[in-house]
């Protein structure tokens, strides 16, 4: 009888919720404990065209590392009409967008998990079409420079808001205006 109680005891101990804050048998295995908290996940990326401040200047810097000291000298290729490039391209908040995306795929698939393939990937699935959407002969960066020999930089406008736009622009201004008193008529 004391021997089943003693079973009794230690099943009830090993059924109870683990101590906060205690260490698990598997944790020097890298294993979580059975039961307890997870790992906590890494920061979700935000796209860089959200970011504001001091934490979208870091981000650039931090882009401009890449593309100066990577991107550029490995896939750069010749600055032509038909590949046009701009030393300035961080004043284009497309070109930034699309640097970024690449930027962060680069990372997610150089990445151990990736697997053997993932740069492969990488490649196939976001550098050709990226380089091919930002250096295209129409693209956001064809009014700047098309030989090294003459550097420009030009940022392209944008098309005007939509009508629908344009309309609820001037319904809130109209409605903002504050209403003149009456004048007499003389």
């Amino acid at each position: 009888m004391e021997q089943s109680a003693q079973q009794a005891q230690q099943l009830d101990h090993l059924a109870s919720a683990p101590v906060p804050g205690g260490s698990s048998p598997f944790t020097a295995f890298g294993m979580p404990g059975v039961g307890g908290p997870a790992p906590a996940a890494p920061p979700e990326p935000r796209p860089i065209l959200e970011l504001e401040g001091e934490e979208y200047e870091d981000e650039l810097d931090a882009l401009s590392d890449w593309v100066d000291d990577f991107l550029l000298p490995v896939y750069g290729a010749e600055v032509t009409t038909a590949a046009p490039w701009c030393l300035r391209w961080q004043e284009h908040d497309d070109v930034v967008a699309w640097l970024h995306a690449l930027w962060l795929a680069y990372q997610q698939h150089r990445d151990p998990e990736a697997g053997p393939s993932g740069l492969f990937i990488w490649h196939r699935d976001f550098l050709t079409h990226a380089v091919a959407a930002i250096r295209a002969p129409g693209g956001p960066l064809s009014a700047c420079m098309t030989s090294p020999e003459r550097p420009a930089h030009r940022l392209l406008p944008g098309p005007p808001p939509s009508a629908r736009t344009e309309k609820a622009s001037a319904a809130e201004s109209a409605s903002s205006e504050p209403d003149e008193p009456d004048e007499p008529a003389s």
